[in-house]
């Protein structure tokens, strides 16, 4: 079947679905067909890779594929079967019928004849404002000019954003410009030995060490590394406890012009082997307590010295400043994250990257001279970075809080008061303890001025909880990766926001975030897409490992001279800016032809109250269909009813798990993730006993699911073919409501 590009009604028609497809980051779209003195019926689409005159074939087929079910009453059929949600929410039209948009339909898309062709849109002011409208409109416009220009061009990799648009995507919604000073971290603290010798820099338990004394550790350090061949770059690891001798260790491998790598004394010998091994580490420092697992590890080692921090102190070496030129682009750290494949994979990050972060934090969370950072992460952990070094650079002392004492909540709490601490950051879930405390012993917390919560979701819930209990101490959700150089986001809150879910905030400083499709082109404003960073924060890659490297790491399309990280993290931009998190691309599922985020729907378990953590996996039972099953954690179990009403109120029907399980806790992996192939056992397993084969019983219900079927696309008849239907037309058209009736596309985005 072949058409003229430039002015086959059918053109319209796929430019429609393209741009459908570009809102919702879906290849299956739907949209109401308006019919001429009847019911719009549903259109089902599919854009695929292909080209744009593949697009023009698929909607003919869809086309005519409809028109052949033009004396079907699709509403009759919809009361018969019961069915409550809208079939779609936009219609496309030939022509002006004259209808406006209604409690369903949010928005009308129509051409008409007009001395060539007019496009009209129609649409609810409640949910769409003027700006977005035009968008919406320009996309369009967009599309038909592209179908005209090439239509063998493969649309996938042609985006319909303005020149406007992606300015405002690329450099209006990065980070503020803020100048680095042209030093290192270490050289910063240098400065501040200098000019305040005698301050106290770091606190742990009855043990402070000033300035002048820090300072001078790390420099008798420094050259006992460089005595044993570190050379630029060399890599040196850090095994020891959370103690001032670990912060001496940091900056000394910074000051000899080596590269930081911690592990955990209490790592498996096998772990810690293979840690060094990758990383290509000669030199280890040690402690006394700490060394039995690192001795087993450097057994199955060549080459490998061991170095103990306290005799290194012995050995007399110069007290002074060592004046090494280390460069900004220089190797600074390599922390060890857990991967897909089971093997760990060693992100490297550079000087100014760390030193971007420093003062991001610096900056947002208001840390200057005289002021008190709590130090409470595994050293294995990123956070712990900032934590250690923050207040060194501008002044304040770093109060590194024991292992025992963060696992006493009473204690730690007392540790923050006497402490006097003004900044600190915890998990969520370790938040949601200290303010159990706090609503059942009431306490002032007079010195804390700001919380920084990283690592999990963080809940409305527990934000309201926060401010109800100490309204005025600021709260900072931070999102980001190791591979960014810790948080690239910030969300500073000093009152809980009207919205369900709490954003990730704007970008830090320097930092750059795009949110693209497949090709690393940024999606519609509002639209969901892979989550990408570039900029100084963006790393060099694995350690050792070019593969993983390659896939994740790349040169930005859009800024020379700058690198891409590519997060594998799904989100949108909210109308003010601000990024909001929707899941792991890792955690797609495809369901009756639906791809479902499993993070979207964990996200929104995650506020119900009652909900601490949780989990969510698909089964699939022995006829080939798969279904959600949910685990949650908390107080109590909750009822399955209020739950899926709850979900059922944020997500399609087809989102929302058929079974709800309460457990004590999640299982969890040897890297303290969530343990999904012991869930999905388990819900298999349960669901084997459970399971009701859900088949049309009568010839009249057979007949009805099937013509239902035929009309609407369902992959399978039969009540659950039925939920499916139910669900609403597709995930592409129920996204394009989800990004009109979520206010995405309010003032402010041109």
């Amino acid at each position: 079947m072949c058409f003229s590009p430039a002015d086959s009604p059918r053109s319209l028609l796929a430019a429609h679905a393209k741009v459908l497809g570009a809102l919702s980051g879906e290849r299956e779209v739907c949209t109401g067909y308006a019919m001429p003195a009847r019911s719009s019926l549903p259109v089902w689409m599919t854009l695929g890779p292909r080209t744009w005159r593949g697009v023009l074939l698929e909607t003919a087929r869809a086309e005519s594929e409809l028109l052949s079910h033009n004396d079907f009453l699709v509403d009759d059929l919809k009361r018969e079967l019961g069915l409550i949600d809208p079939l779609f929410e936009t219609v496309f039209e030939m022509g002006d019928g004259g209808e406006e948009p209604t409690e369903e339909v949010l928005l009308r898309v129509s051409f008409l004849e007009h001395d060539g062709v007019v496009l009209r849109l129609r649409y609810k002011t409640d949910v769409l404002d003027a700006d977005c409208a035009a968008r919406i409109a320009g996309y369009h416009l967009t599309a038909l000019a592209l179908i005209a220009a090439d239509p063998d061009a493969e649309h996938a990799r042609q985006s319909l954003l303005s020149a406007e648009e992606l300015h405002f995507q690329i450099d209006g919604l990065a980070g503020p410009r803020r100048e680095l000073p042209d030093r290192r971290a270490h050289e910063l603290f240098e400065e501040r030995a200098r000019t305040h010798p005698d301050a106290v820099a770091a606190v742990r338990g009855d043990t402070q060490l000033t300035y002048r004394e820090l300072n001078a550790r790390a420099n008798q350090l420094a050259r006992a590394l460089l005595a044993r061949g570190l050379s630029r770059e060399g890599v040196v690891g850090v095994v020891t406890e959370r103690n001032l001798d670990w912060m001496t260790a940091l900056l000394a491998i910074f000051k000899a012009g080596g590269a930081y790598l911690p592990i955990e004394p209490h790592f498996p010998a096998d772990r810690i082997a293979r840690t060094l091994s990758r990383a290509g580490c000669r030199i280890v420092l040690t402690e006394r307590g700490s060394e039995a697992m690192l001795y087993q590890a450097v057994e199955s080692l060549s080459g490998v010295q061991t170095l103990f921090i306290e005799l290194a102190y012995e050995e007399v070496y110069s007290e002074d400043n060592l004046g090494i030129e280390v460069a900004p682009g220089q190797l600074a750290t390599i922390y060890f994250t857990s991967g897909s494949t089971g093997e760990p994979k060693g992100a490297m990050c550079e000087h100014e990257g760390m030193l971007n972060h420093l003062f991001a934090k610096i900056d947002d969370l208001g840390i200057g001279e005289g002021d008190v950072v709590a130090q409470t992460a595994p050293q294995c952990f990123d956070i712990s970075l900032w934590q250690l070094l923050s207040a060194l650079l501008v002044g304040g002392h770093t109060l590194l809080v024991e292992q025992e004492v963060v696992l006493d909540v009473r204690r730690f709490m007392d540790k923050i008061v006497d402490g006097r601490v003004n900044v600190m950051q915890v998990v969520p879930s370790y938040l949601e303890v200290l303010l159990s405390c706090l609503e059942q012993r009431p306490r002032e917390l007079p010195d804390l001025r700001c919380v920084s919560a990283t690592g999990e979701a963080l809940k409305r819930e527990l934000v309201q909880r926060w401010f109800a209990v100490q309204p005025g101490i600021k709260l900072v959700n931070a999102y980001g990766l190791t591979e960014t150089s810790d948080d690239t986001n910030h969300e500073i809150m000093d009152r809980a926001p009207e919205r369900g879910r709490i954003p990730l905030g704007r970008p830090i400083n320097n930092v750059s975030v795009y949110v693209v499709d497949e090709h690393l082109e940024p999606v519609p404003l509002g639209a969901p897409g892979e989550i990408v960073f570039s900029g100084v924060c963006v790393g060099r890659g694995y350690i050792n490992d070019p593969e993983r490297t390659q896939r994740a790491f790349m040169t930005d399309p859009h800024r020379e001279g700058r690198r891409l990280y590519r997060s594998g993290d799904f989100g949108r931009w909210l109308p003010e800016g601000k990024l909001d998190y929707l899941g792991r691309r890792d955690f797609q599922v495809k369901i009756s032809g639906f791809r479902i985020e499993i993070g979207e729907i964990e996200n929104t378990l995650l506020r119900v109250a009652g909900v601490r953590k949780c989990a969510v996996v698909a089964i699939e039972r022995p006829d080939r269909s798969k279904h959600l099953v949910a685990f949650y954690t908390g107080n109590a179990p909750l009822d399955a009813a209020v739950l899926r009403g709850r979900l059922g109120d944020a997500l399609p029907k087809y989102m929302v798990p058929g079974a709800f399980h309460w457990r004590e806790g999640l299982p969890l992996t040897g890297s303290g993730k969530v343990d999904r192939k012991t869930l999905t056992a388990l819900a298999t397993e349960r669901d084997a006993g459970e399971h009701n084969h859900d088949q049309p019983s009568t010839a009249a219900e057979r007949q009805l699911a099937t013509a239902w079927a035929a009309v609407l696309g369902s992959r399978r008849s039969g009540h659950a073919g039925r939920r499916e239907v139910r669900a609403g037309a597709s995930n592409g058209s129920r996204t394009v409501g989800f990004l009109l009736s979520g206010n995405n596309c309010r003032k402010g985005r041109t």
